[in-house]
Formats: structure tokens, sequence, C-alpha cells
């Protein structure tokens, strides 16, 4: 057999068994590596290289140590599962970097950290004063983890006393100008609503790229043609204008009308509508 037939063939075998392997180790695998799994992957990726080229030496001895780096790493997740000790041995713990806004030196000097490192993780994390973080730790991933002060964190609707529904995940019901029905079905809808809503905007199905309907069965479409400017859906703002203007009348009648009872009856709905638009707020101008 031609050598590069043999490096095909050997290679192919390399990436199949390459590939399983990690799919078995799972994600943390490819996500932000521990020293250990950083180790692991270097290790597995250099023998499937020497399994795909060397081939004066034995396939068999390449899967036998490609085995041994499979199952170290796969036995010791399962160890570290149940014991902490062993799991911060092999995976290491976060170490505090700033409490209440001072930088720990110490601890810098122990993790080898410069205050420029420092200073450039807070700038990823869109912080640029040391003194708005209320804490911070470089967790054994290498990745900074944040706490601001309560004073410098956003402005929640929680801070504010504010009830919000629950954010739903919008369904793609659109890719590439074709019609996705298993979305658009897990929405309660069907494609003639789709249609429907598609020859209000105006456009041709085949003219849009993507489409997204939220939990309010709103279309949000984005078309091939980017010099087209797509308008918001409305259906918000109408149902919003409408509840003020009900609100609007029925405080007008308690006005306007003579008898006392009728009067009284108005301001109470008035004052029911108004409940309405005050608990729909959130929803429909957010």
């Amino acid at each position: 057999m031609q050598n590069w037939v043999h490096i095909l063939f050997r290679s192919l075998g390399a990436v199949v068994m390459l590939f399983v392997l990690t799919r078995i180790l799972g994600k943390k695998q490819i996500s932000q590596l521990t020293f250990f799994e950083y180790v692991t992957g270097i290790a597995l990726g250099e023998i499937a290289g020497f399994l795909s080229t060397d081939v004066e030496n034995s396939y068999l001895h390449g899967i036998v140590a490609l085995s041994v780096w499979f199952f170290i790493p796969f036995l010791g997740e399962l160890v570290t599962l149940r014991s902490k000790t062993l799991r911060e041995w092999f995976e290491g713990k976060g170490t505090v970097l700033i409490k209440e806004g001072k930088v720990l030196e110490d601890n810098l000097k122990k993790e080898r950290y410069t205050a420029d490192e420092l200073l450039e993780q807070l700038r990823t994390k869109s912080v640029f004063r040391v003194a708005d973080v209320e804490f911070a730790t470089l967790e054994a991933s290498g990745e900074l983890s944040v706490l601001l002060k309560k004073e410098n964190q956003p402005l929640t609707p929680a801070m504010l006393g504010i009830k919000v529904a629950p954010e739903e995940e919008p369904q793609t019901v659109i890719m590439d100008g074709n019609i996705l029905d298993e979305p658009l079905a897990a929405m309660g809808l069907n494609r003639g609503w789709l249609h429907t809503e598609l020859e209000k905007q105006g456009f041709l199905l085949e003219n849009v790229f993507l489409g997204q309907v939220d939990a309010a069965h709103q279309l949000y479409l984005d078309l091939y043609d980017d010099q087209v400017q797509v308008p918001e859906p409305q259906t918000k703002a109408v149902l919003m204008a409408t509840l003020k203007k009900c609100g609007a009348d029925l405080e007008l009648f308690a006005l306007s009308v003579e008898n006392n009872e009728a009067r009284r009856m108005y301001g109470n709905c008035a004052n029911a509508m108004n409940a309405v638009i005050r608990d729909m707020t959130p929803l429909l101008e957010r």
C-alpha cells in the first residue's frame, strides 16, 4: 500500500477516535480548560498527529497510548465528582484578587498576575475603575469573575419593585427564505398566519433571510437586501394606545355625566383600566 493511502486511512481513523473520545469526555474539554484538561488536550492531539503520519510505528501502539490518555481524565472526572479535595487539587480553585474595592497584592503575586493583566481583564468586563468592584475572583479556568458594588450595578426592574413577565425564547420560523414548520407549530401558529404577517409588512417569502417570532407573536424580519428598512412590528404599541384611550374615555365619561351613580361607575371603571395599564406596561413597552 502506498504511503499516502496508508496515511489517509490512519488519519481518518485518528479523527474518528479523537472525535468519539472528546464527545465522551464532555463539553468541559472544549470550554475554558483547567490545568489537567489543558495537558490532556495537548497530549491527545499530539498522539493523534503521530498516529496519522508515523507510518513506521505500530498503529496499535498509538491506539493504546490514545486510550490511556482518554481513560486517565475520564476516571479523574468520575473521582473528582465525589471528592472536593481532589477536585481542587486537579482543577484548582478560585483566588480573590479584589475585595471591597481593594486589590489584594499578595494574591496577585501568588497567581503571578500583574496589575496590567488585572486591569485588562477588568476592561473586558466593561469595568474601568477598581474602586467600583466589590469582589473579583480569578477562577480555576483563568476567567476573572467580577461583582460590582451595589451602587454601580445596572438598574433592574426588580430594584424598582416592578414585576415583568418571564422572557420566552423567540422561535426562528424562516431561514434562508424557507419556512420552518416545527418552531412555527411550537408557537401554536401555522403557515397561513405567517403568510398573512408577511403580506401586512409587504414582503415576499423569498426575499426574507431570517424571520423570528417572539412570545407576543410579533414577526421580526431580516431581508437579503440590507438597504431595505424593515419597520418594527406595531402590535404592542397599538394595544397600549388602545388601552390608554379607553382609560381616557372612561375618565371623560365620569366627568361629563350628571347622574352620581353613573359617575361613580365610570370612575371605578377608569381606575380599574388604569390598574390594567400599569400591569401591562412592562409587557407592552419593553
